[in-house]
């Protein structure tokens, strides 16, 4: 489907709202597939919801603007946050379609993070995902606005019945979700590195901003997981605590990756911590440390899963993975 870049030019029939199906996700059973497999059953999803076609309540939706949302949003990416969400979900046997809508309102945000992050004003970065950025794919004010419109919209997919017919789940998980993304999480975890060293270098104060800036969507997408399969107060509380760990690991591995990673591989730049004088656990403590405090951290992960046995296996992979990534 192509998408006109004329602001004036809207579609204004629209489609019926959606509803609710308990549709069975079938997915591989070895981690490299399964992570391909929801990659690519998100990425689906996130294409019929950015469709051209406005919903009830919704006016029209100008063509270049949800262009720069696709664009954004589809095309590459591991969907590591959604994955995450999906799997926690599917360790207490719930796999439907309403799970699939919270994975992608969770990149939603993840995705709106990263094209206001590109901009001049923050990182100023050209390339994302090993192609334009938003911001130079379309022009700066469009990537504003792309940005907004996918984090509303991320609300907009929680909120709706389609994800869930349980009205206090879904105004749990929005809730949620809006702590996550907001003032005291990943929009304050931006802000605190905007200021960088001028603020602190120490290492408390480093783990406070990342556990904000990249740790918080990684812990709602496990909590969340839980939350709406029905875990208990135990298996939430276990599970965020595996998403805390998960991000810290993410983290750790993608300040590691700024400093020995190959820039080809990782679809953007390398070394940008360096020459912006950003603090960071790896040049705090050295490659060593982080090394083996990713192992250390993929050994307390382990040790979280212990009582779900072999069904959490993927899972158990999936912090390996985060802490060993290449990319």
């Amino acid at each position: 489907m192509s998408f006109p870049s004329g602001n004036s030019n809207c579609n204004t029939s629209r489609f019926p709202d959606p509803v609710f199906h308990p549709v069975t996700l079938e997915l591989p059973d070895t981690f490299t597939e399964r992570l391909t497999a929801t990659a690519a059953c998100v990425e689906t999803m996130l294409d019929s919801l950015l469709d051209e076609l406005p919903l009830s309540g919704e006016v029209c939706r100008p063509g270049r603007l949800l262009a720069a949302m696709r664009h954004a949003a589809l095309g590459g990416s591991k969907r590591l946050r959604p994955f995450l969400l999906i799997e926690v979900a599917r360790l207490f046997d719930r796999d439907d379609e309403g799970v699939l809508r919270a994975g992608a309102a969770l990149e939603c945000v993840h995705c709106y993070s990263l094209v206001h992050d590109d901009l001049p004003a923050m990182d100023d970065d050209d390339i994302r995902r090993g192609r334009p950025t938003v911001h130079r794919a379309f022009d700066e004010a469009t990537a504003v606005l792309a940005g907004d419109a996918l984090l509303t919209f991320a609300f907009d997919i929680l909120a709706d019945p389609a994800t869930d017919e349980d009205a206090e789940l879904r105004a749990g998980l929005t809730l949620d979700l809006a702590r996550a993304s907001g003032l005291g999480g990943m929009a304050g975890g931006q802000m605190l590195d905007l200021l960088g060293s001028a603020v602190s270098s120490e290492e408390e104060d480093i783990r406070r901003l990342q556990s904000m800036k990249t740790g918080a969507l990684i812990r709602f997408a496990t909590r969340a997981g839980a939350r709406m399969s029905g875990g208990n107060d135990g298996d939430i509380t276990r599970l965020t605590r595996f998403g805390e760990i998960a991000g810290l690991a993410f983290q750790l591995a993608d300040d590691l990756l700024d400093v020995v990673g190959d820039a080809e591989a990782l679809g953007k730049a390398t070394g940008k911590d360096a020459v912006l004088g950003k603090a960071t656990l790896v040049e705090l403590n050295g490659v060593e440390w982080t090394q083996k405090t990713l192992s250390d951290l993929v050994e307390e992960a382990d040790a979280l899963l212990d009582s779900y046995g072999e069904r959490a296996a993927i899972l158990r992979q999936t912090a390996r993975f985060i802490a060993e990534r290449h990319s």
